[in-house]
């Protein structure tokens, strides 16, 4: 049994033996953090910044005419920015490629990862949208459906660890981070769901998804996916309180970008004088992305109306032409025979429809294939992959 070393009510370390070495984990304190600790008066106004960001990307993406499709291929951005984070090499073309049932250029263990992000996603807000609370139970489900194939399917999906794991280093005794022992996982777990559904808490919905993220991680509940995991938590968060209607915030990006700094912060959360120093990082983000996801929702709805326009010109077959570019929305790299079949229409249709938005200069062939020829929205896939 681990030693502690400070009052548990405290942040503290707890001593053990693993592997004959002695080891230090830290154990977080409950949430929110002392008085002290956290100054929230110096973050107003990026706070209001960042809430600022939030309405206006809630308000311009529930206004677009094509939500849902919008949604379709924002969220695989996001699946393969998160999965990135974590060491994966697939692009967003590699998982639209998977989806096509081709081979894409990475590994498929890489490409099943983002698809399974995908999925976890997905299950996340139908499961809340159905009236299940943000739990330890939905948290676990999530994590089942992203660990259910491939790399990782034997690290105890859905399962809160029951052995010691580390952040950096070859092994516990060498490691940038140690999180709590397992013993200790759902005791802090359950005191992080406690502080998600306290009611009456004088804390802006930000500054609560930033203490719970960066708790999160402290705690590193999983053998695996936990970075995953935990950015989604924001975006969850903000749905379940209907700040977003949409799960339309993803921090991974800014993350990614900013990876240094975003260790850096995290680690000063497990003193006493860093929270401050995180949210403010934190909201920046929100801020940023947010702002990012505006421009990116207006580009799309732009670049789509005016596509749109072109294939009403086409007269005869613009209304064929028309269902394969709604389906090419959906899916910016695919078949002929897979648009035909979803689509309803024949073969013959679906190529001839093809063939016209090429020569309009809205899709383009991207397999150099005779037979079963790809086709990409490459402008459509060229706004999706812009960076801040």
């Amino acid at each position: 049994m681990p030693k502690d070393e400070k009052p548990a009510n405290r942040s503290h370390y707890v001593t053990s033996t693993l592997s004959g070495e002695r080891v230090r984990a830290f154990v977080p304190p409950p949430l929110p953090p002392s008085p002290k600790a956290l100054d929230v008066a110096s973050l107003q106004t990026i706070l209001s910044e960042a809430n600022q960001a939030v309405g206006r990307l809630d308000g311009m993406t529930s206004a677009l005419p094509d939500l849902k499709l919008f949604l379709y291929s924002y969220v695989r951005k996001e699946a393969v920015l998160s999965s990135q984070i974590e060491g994966t090499q697939s692009s967003l073309s590699d998982l639209l490629l998977y989806e096509n049932a081709e081979t894409p250029g990475v590994p498929l263990d890489d490409v099943q990862e983002v698809s399974n992000y995908v999925a976890a996603l997905n299950h996340g807000i139908k499961r809340m949208r159905d009236g299940f609370p943000l739990s330890l139970r939905l948290i676990r489900e999530i994590h089942e459906v992203l660990l259910s194939k491939g790399r990782g399917s034997q690290a105890q999906p859905g399962q809160f660890r029951k052995s010691q794991n580390w952040i950096g280093g070859s092994r516990p005794g060498n490691a940038a981070y140690v999180p709590p022992p397992p013993e200790y996982v759902l005791d802090c777990m359950g005191q992080l769901e406690t502080f998600i559904h306290q009611e009456g808490s004088s804390l802006p919905l930000l500054i609560r998804a930033g203490l719970v993220h960066a708790q999160f991680e402290s705690i590193h509940p999983f053998l695996d996916g936990n970075g995953r995991v935990g950015r989604l938590l924001i975006t969850f968060m903000l749905c379940a309180e209907e700040v977003l209607r949409e799960p339309v915030l993803y921090l991974s990006l800014f993350f990614k970008k900013h990876r240094r700094l975003y260790y850096d912060r995290l680690n000063g959360t497990r003193g006493s004088e860093g929270w401050t120093e995180w949210l403010d990082f934190f909201l920046q983000g929100v801020r940023d992305t947010a702002n990012q996801a505006v421009r990116t929702a207006d580009s799309i709805d732009k670049l789509f109306r005016k596509d749109k326009e072109k294939i009403e010109l086409f007269g005869r077959g613009a209304a064929s032409a028309l269902l394969i570019y709604r389906y090419a929305q959906a899916n910016p790299l695919f078949s002929i025979k897979n648009a035909a079949g979803q689509m309803n229409v024949s073969f013959p249709t679906a190529s001839s429809a093809v063939a016209r938005m090429v020569q309009a200069g809205i899709l383009r062939e991207s397999s150099g294939k005779r037979r079963d020829r790809l086709f990409l929205y490459e402008s459509y896939l060229d706004i999706l992959n812009r960076e801040f």
